[in-house]
C-alpha cells in the first residue's frame, strides 16, 4: 500500500522473459503530475497516457537494467510508486503465473455462479424450482461460467491464442474463375524502408492468385541505397511493376498522389511499403465485384505481424458505419476504391500526412454509399520501429492530422460540432451545436420504489444543464402512499412536471406509447426509473446527436453502481436474441478499439436510456405492443435500421442503472414463458437480422463479446 492518499495504484508489472516491459496504471488526485523513472538510476524515456486523474505508464526495459523505481513528481516533490529488481527469475514467474491465471479464473468463477445460484434458488424457490425453468437456468449458469471465466473463447489480443485460432479456422476459399477481371493498380509510397521489407511486400503481391494488377511504386527521394537499389531490381523484374523517382520529399499525400496519377486500372488498392497482402487478397475483391459491380469502395479486416514474424492484434471490422468513421479510422487496410472516384476528389489532401487516409475515405463516403467490408484478414500490418502498428504515439502528428480532417469533413457537410481528442484512446469525440434547444419529452415508467423514482428524479432536475424538457412519470399501478406523495411534491416544485396515470396490465411499450401520444416535445427520451444521471450535460450532447438526419436511437454508457459497465451498446444475436456489450468491465477501460470511449455505430442501443426524435419514433410504428416486457427496444432499434438510420452509442454520457427495481426478475414460469413468446417473436419477424448484425463482425462469438469461439 502506498503511503500517499492522493495516489492509487490498480495494476503494476514487469511482463516479458526476453523483452521486459514495465506496466502501471491508477491515478494521482492532483491537477499536475508527471512522472520519472530509473534504471540503475539514470532516467530513461517512457510513454504515458493520461486522462485527467487516471493514468497509464508503460516502459520498455533492457534486460541489462537491474534496479527500477518509478516516481510521481507533483509540485516539484518526487513520490516513489514503484521500486523493484529487473530479474530473469521474477519476469519467467510473472509468466508461468500468467499461464496458470485463466485456470483458477475458470475454477473461481464456477464456485462464485454456484454460490450465487443456490443463494438464489433458496431465496426464490426454497429448491422447489419449476421444472420448465431448469432449462434457462442451466443455460444461465454456462453463460455467466463463460462471462466470469472468459476460458471459453480464444482472446483476439492475446498473440498465442490468436494463433492458434488462426490455424483452427483460416481457410482460404476455393479458387474459382471470375468472368469480370478489372485491373487494379496498388499504390505504394516509398521512402527509406529496409530491403527485406520492402522486397517482402512486393513479393506478397507478385504471389497473388488474382495476377491482373499493377504496382504503381513512388520514390519519396529517399536517402538510402537500399531502397532505391531495391527498386531498381523489381522494376526490371516484372512488366507489372512501375516506379517514379521523386527528386525531393514531398511526404506521404504528395507520393500517393503521383501513384494514382500513374495508375491505370479501374480501381486502387492502397499498400504502405512495409506490409504484406495475404495471397488471396486481390481475388477476394474481385470476387466481390463479380457480385455487384457498382461497388465502388471495398475494405477488408487486418492484422498486424509483430517484431518476431508473428500474427497479432487482428482487427474485426463491422461494416460502413459513417459516426464510427467519424471517431476513428476503422477502415484503414485493405482499401480498394474505384480511380475515377479518387480522381474526383483530388486524390489525398496535401497537409494532411499521417491522417491523409482517413480524409480519402471520409470524402469517399460523402459521394458514394456503395461501400463493401469483406469480412476476411486480407492484410497484414507490419510492426516496425518507428510505426503507428507499433505505437501510435511514434505518429503522434497524426492525431492532430485526424481531429482536422474530421473537423473538415464537418465543414464540407454544414454541420455545426466541436471535434476533441479522447486522450486516453487516441481516437475523437464529435459534439455537435445545437443553436436552439428543442422541446425534449423525458418518460418515466414507474410503479412505486418511491425512493428510486426519486434518485431519479433528483439527479435529473439538480443535474442537467438543458432547459428545454417536460418530464412525464407513467403512474402504472402504484398503491403506496409515498410513491403518491413524490408524484404531489414533484408536481408542486416543478411545472414542467405531469404524471400520466396508466392503470393497466403491465405493458411497457404501450405505457411509452401512451406517454408519447400526450409528449409536446420534438424528441423523445425513454428513461427507467431506476437510473440516475452522472454527466450533467447528458441532455444536451445525446440530443446534438438525435438532431442529425441519420441517426436514430442514441444511446449512453450505463454503470451498474460498483461502477463497472452495464450497457455499451447492443450488439443482436448475442447469447441469443441480443445483449449488452462490455457488461461488468472497468468504467474507465478504453474497449476495443476505443469502443468504451468513443461514439460507435451498434445495431441497437438499450431503452434503459434511449433518445430518439419523435418524428422518427412514429415514423417506424413505436413501440411494438405485442412485446411486453422483453426486446421491445431492440425491435424499436431494428426498425429504425430498416429505415435507413444509424443507431448509436456515445460512451461519454453516463448514467448509473440500478437494473429494474420496481418489475422484479423473470423468474416464474408464468414470466418465463412469456419471454420465450417475445424471444420467438423477434426470431421469426427479424431471424436475418440477429443472424446477421453487420455491426458486429461475423468472426466474433455470439456466446461472448468480442472473443473468438474456440
Amino acid at each position: 500500500m502506498l503511503e500517499y492518499d492522493f495516489i492509487g495504484i490498480e495494476k503494476q508489472c514487469i511482463s516479458g522473459v526476453v523483452n521486459p516491459v514495465l506496466t502501471i496504471q491508477g491515478s494521482v488526485l492532483k491537477e499536475n503530475y508527471d512522472f520519472v523513472v530509473l534504471a540503475d538510476d539514470k532516467e530513461i524515456e517512457f510513454d504515458i497516457q493520461k486522462e485527467d486523474e487516471n493514468f497509464l505508464l508503460t516502459v520498455l526495459l533492457l534486460k541489462t537494467q537491474k534496479h527500477i523505481k518509478v516516481y510521481v513528481k507533483v509540485d516539484n516533490k518526487k513520490y516513489i510508486i514503484y521500486d523493484q529488481k529487473n530479474t530473469m527469475i521474477k519476469r519467467f514467474l510473472s509468466k508461468i503465473a500468467g499461464k496458470i491465471r485463466p485456470h483458477f479464473k475458470l475454477v473461481n468463477a464456477i464456485f462464485v455462479t454456484l454460490a450465487r445460484g443456490i443463494k438464489h434458488l433458496w431465496k426464490e424457490y426454497h429448491f422447489l424450482v419449476p421444472p420448465k425453468l431448469w432449462g434457462k437456468y442451466f443455460k444461465d449458469f454456462i453463460h455467466r461460467i463463460q462471462v466470469r471465466g472468459e476460458t471459453f473463447f480464444y482472446n483476439p489480443n492475446n498473440t498465442e491464442e490468436y494463433n492458434i485460432w488462426l490455424k483452427k479456422y483460416e481457410k482460404e476459399d476455393e479458387i474459382i474463375d471470375l468472368k469480370y477481371r478489372p485491373l487494379i493498380s496498388i499504390l505504394i509510397p516509398v521512402y527509406n524502408i529496409e530491403r527485406k521489407f520492402l522486397s517482402e511486400c512486393i513479393d506478397s503481391i507478385l504471389d497473388q492468385t488474382y495476377d491482373n494488377f499493377e504496382i504503381c511504386l513512388v520514390d519519396d527521394a529517399s536517402t538510402n541505397k537500399d531502397t532505391i537499389n531495391t527498386l531498381k531490381e523489381y522494376e526490371n523484374k516484372d512488366k507489372r511493376i512501375k516506379v517514379k523517382y521523386r527528386k525531393e520529399n514531398g511526404h506521404i499525400s504528395v507520393a500517393s498522389n503521383d501513384a494514382l496519377n500513374m495508375a491505370k486500372g479501374e480501381f486502387c488498392a492502397l499498400v504502405d511499403n512495409d506490409d504484406l497482402l495475404s495471397k488471396n487478397a486481390l481475388y477476394e475483391v474481385v470476387k466481390v465485384l463479380n457480385h455487384n459491380k457498382k461497388i465502388d469502395f471495398i475494405y477488408s479486416d487486418e492484422d498486424k505481424i509483430d517484431l518476431k514474424g508473428r500474427r497479432c492484434e487482428p482487427h474485426f471490422k463491422p461494416d460502413f458505419s459513417p459516426d464510427t468513421l467519424l471517431s476513428l479510422n476503422y477502415i484503414c487496410h485493405l482499401s480498394v476504391l474505384r480511380t475515377d472516384l479518387m480522381k474526383k476528389i483530388d486524390g489525398f489532401t496535401i497537409g494532411l500526412e499521417g491522417a491523409q487516409d482517413h480524409d480519402l475515405f471520409l470524402r469517399i463516403s460523402e459521394i458514394t454509399d456503395k461501400i463493401y467490408h469483406i469480412p476476411k484478414i486480407l492484410y497484414h500490418w507490419r510492426m516496425v520501429k518507428g510505426s503507428t502498428a507499433l505505437k501510435t504515439s511514434n505518429k503522434s502528428y497524426a492525431n492532430d492530422k485526424g481531429k482536422i480532417a474530421i473537423e473538415n469533413a464537418l465543414k464540407r457537410r454544414k454541420i455545426d460540432a466541436t471535434v476533441e481528442v479522447d486522450k486516453k484512446s487516441g481516437y475523437y469525440r464529435v459534439k455537435y451545436d445545437i443553436k436552439s434547444e428543442p422541446k425534449v419529452s423525458i418518460i418515466i415508467p414507474t410503479k412505486d420504489y418511491a425512493d428510486t423514482l426519486d434518485t431519479c428524479l433528483k439527479s435529473l432536475y439538480e443535474k442537467t444543464t438543458y432547459k428545454n424538457y417536460e418530464v412525464i412519470v407513467v403512474n402504472n399501478n402504484s398503491v403506496e402512499k409515498s410513491t403518491f406523495d413524490l408524484f404531489d411534491k414533484y408536481k408542486k416544485k416543478y411545472d414542467n412536471f405531469i404524471v400520466l396515470d396508466a392503470n393497466i396490465e403491465f405493458n411497457y411499450s404501450k405505457i411509452n406509447n401512451m406517454a408519447v401520444d400526450i409528449s409536446k416535445g420534438e424528441y423523445i427520451v425513454l428513461l427507467n426509473n431506476d437510473t440516475e444521471i452522472i454527466t450533467p450535460e447528458w441532455l444536451t450532447i445525446m440530443v446534438g446527436y438525435a438532431m442529425r438526419p441519420n441517426i436514430g436511437a442514441v444511446g449512453p454508457k450505463l454503470l451498474y453502481p460498483d461502477k463497472t459497465v452495464q450497457h455499451a451498446g447492443v450488439i443482436l444475436g448475442l447469447g441469443g436474441v441480443a445483449s449488452h456489450a462490455y457488461i461488468g468491465s472497468n468504467r474507465h477501460d478504453v474497449g476495443m478499439y476505443g469502443r468504451l470511449r468513443v461514439p460507435y455505430d451498434y445495431s441497437a442501443v438499450t431503452a434503459a436510456c434511449l433518445v430518439v426524435s419523435k418524428k422518427k419514433y412514429i415514423e417506424v410504428g413505436k413501440l411494438e405492443e405485442e412485446l411486453k416486457v422483453a426486446y421491445n427496444d431492440v425491435d424499436f432499434n431494428i426498425k429504425l435500421l430498416e429505415k435507413g438510420y444509424n443507431n448509436i452509442f456515445i460512451p461519454q454520457v453516463q448514467l448509473f442503472h440500478y437494473e429494474s427495481k420496481s418489475r422484479g426478475l423473470d423468474t416464474t414460469t408464468e414470466k418465463y414463458q412469456r419471454f420465450l413468446s417475445e424471444s420467438d417473436y423477434m426470431w421469426k419477424k427479424w431471424s436475418d437480422q440477429l443472424n446477421n448484425d453487420k455491426y458486429y463482425n461475423p468472426n466474433f462469438s455470439k456466446k461472448g463479446w468480442f472473443v473468438l469461439d474456440k
